[in-house]
């Protein structure tokens, strides 16, 4: 096991200053390394204007909350948000460092472990601990394969989280104490700044809270019939998404892309319309509660992971979905 005590877990706030889903997995990830990590929970939230959603956000499960909090870590520029991790690491000493494996998350994590000189296990799915060791579950070969990774005890064991991996911890659990955590930023820190935050759609914008995600792939043979997919994802209240090869076709933006190289979502239902299955798109969804499926082709790799498939030609089975919610709702 790594030297140092407990655990520091990052935390991150979306446009809004709210914490995004990611940093209450990465808390409920943190109770589980806990025993192994010895010590106790620090929290880490960078941004600006944070105070409540700090508060907020710490009472899910840490005994401390440090707050980065300064018109410099809105955004979260990489150099910016690894100068306040790493020191953020060399204050607390940990065993353990937890950050979300989002955009940035993976723009700092490995610029952190550089400076540290510490190895990164990156986009793990599982944590274990056995006989005082512990070991991360990551993905490979586009999601093929599993691999466990152990720890040199002379370094932190440093470790991003998939979005959709652990349950979201909630509020209320404890009570720590907020404290402002003042971070002395070098020119090189600062050679990047943000001018401007840019929605680059409102649907796509909501896919990372999105409680449904309808996502449409080839099977809708042209651009056009994504209107079927907008339609049932507007009677389910839902965000839109899409595969990579839609994405990739012009048929959609990029910020729906889902998949390895796109958004990681976990909603409560997932709707894949005329989406085969590719390991590539699954990786990013196969977090969601309950995933729906049609296809025509009932060997789909889809249905594999699928909660409910059905096999039937998307251009009738859609249309007709979509009136039947329209009429339950009225």
């Amino acid at each position: 096991m790594p030297t140092g005590s407990g655990v520091l877990v990052v935390g991150e706030v979306d446009a809004s200053g709210a914490p995004r889903p990611i940093s209450w997995e990465v808390l409920a990830a943190a109770k589980s390394v806990a025993g192994v990590a010895g010590g106790g929970v620090t929290a880490l939230l960078m941004g600006s204007g944070i105070a409540d959603a700090a508060r907020a956000w710490g009472s899910a499960g840490a005994d401390r909350v440090l707050t980065a909090d300064a018109p410099e870590f809105a955004g979260l520029l990489p150099a910016v948000a690894a100068a306040a991790v790493t020191e953020a690491i060399q204050r607390t000493n940990p065993a353990v460092v937890l950050m979300p494996g989002t955009t940035s998350g993976r723009d700092y994590a490995p610029l952190v472990a550089a400076r540290l000189k510490a190895g990164l296990a990156a986009d793990c799915v599982e944590l274990h601990e056995a006989d005082g060791t512990l070991t991360a579950t990551r993905p490979v070969l586009g999601g093929r394969a599993l691999t466990r990774v152990t720890f040199p005890d002379s370094q932190p064991a440093m470790i991003t989280i998939r979005a959709g991996s652990f349950a979201k911890a909630g509020p209320g659990a404890t009570s720590p104490e907020v404290e402002p955590f003042v971070v002395t930023l070098a020119p090189d820190d600062l050679r990047v700044s943000m001018v401007e935050l840019a929605a680059k759609g409102a649907v796509g914008s909501r896919l990372d809270s999105a409680a449904v995600v309808v996502s449409g792939g080839r099977g809708l043979k042209e651009p056009a019939n994504f209107a079927l997919v907008e339609e049932l994802a507007e009677s389910l209240g839902g965000a839109v998404g899409a595969t990579r090869a839609v994405v990739d076709a012009g048929w959609r933006p990029h910020h729906e892309q889902i998949g390895q190289t796109g958004r990681t979502v976990s909603p409560r239902l997932y709707v894949a319309v005329g989406v085969s299955g590719a390991v590539q798109h699954n990786v990013g969804m196969q977090g969601s509660e309950q995933i729906v499926a049609i296809n025509r082709d009932p060997d789909a790799p889809i249905f594999k992971i699928a909660s409910f498939g059905i096999v039937g030609d998307l251009f009738e089975v859609v249309p007709a979905l979509t009136a039947a919610i329209r009429d339950a709702r009225s």
